[in-house]
């Protein structure tokens, strides 16, 4: 693979996902990166998005809504997804147990599993309190 390119706006979308635990669409990346470069165009940022993505320095989570989010924090883990508020948040969970349920899919699959990704539903705390 030839090398990437340096792009100032490429590393203004990474500085994003890195400083927020928002779990951002693409349109609320290309809000605030917009406020730094008032000429990008909501298409390069989608396109830097799944570069990004791509090359393993954020990850795209398909909601059930058809909206994808983002995530700078490319550890393996899991989120969480309210479904009154739709607040998206990260799930710490004991990385041992993900580990074991992989493994445990993996030896009732004819093919060899990486990795995962759940994504849990419910209540967040703010929506529990309100109600």
């Amino acid at each position: 693979m030839a090398a990437l390119k340096y792009s100032r706006q490429r590393e203004a979308i990474k500085h994003y996902l890195a400083s927020t635990k928002e779990h951002p669409t693409a349109d609320t990346v290309y809000m605030h990166v917009k406020k730094e470069f008032p000429n990008i165009s909501l298409g390069t940022v989608y396109r830097n998005l799944n570069l990004l993505t791509d090359i393993g320095e954020a990850i795209k989570i398909s909601t059930p809504d058809g909206g994808d989010r983002f995530d700078g924090t490319i550890q393996p883990h899991n989120h969480f997804l309210c479904t009154k508020c739709g607040r998206f948040l990260d799930l710490e969970l004991d990385m041992k147990s993900i580990e074991e349920m992989n493994r445990l899919a993996n030896d009732c699959f004819d093919g060899m599993i990486t990795s995962s990704s759940t994504l849990f539903y419910g209540e967040c705390s703010d929506c529990i309190r309100k109600s």
